[in-house]
């Protein structure tokens, strides 16, 4: 799953050398935390968050597929040194 997220994500992306993509495991999921360029963060999410429901879908299906659970989630980094929106 996290070869299938590189290569989406990536792919999206203006600045792909700025991806980060941590697997944690909480509770039998497997959480893949996604970081990203603060500029890039909207091209992940889409126009009222189609480009990330359709990401988490296509995961959704192949861990399934795999019998494993699996999440995505952005984690969006401090830029000036105030607490991150969310």
């Amino acid at each position: 799953m996290q070869a299938f997220l590189d290569y989406v994500v990536k792919g999206l992306v203006e600045r792909p050398d700025a991806v980060s993509i941590t697997p944690v495991e909480r509770d039998g999921i497997t959480l893949f935390q996604l970081r990203l360029h603060p500029t890039d963060v909207g091209k992940i999410i889409g126009r009222k968050g189609s480009t990330i429901h359709a990401i988490r879908s296509l995961m959704q299906v192949g861990a399934a597929k795999k019998g494993i659970r699996c999440s995505l989630e952005i984690v969006e980094e401090e830029v000036d040194g105030s607490a991150p929106q969310e």
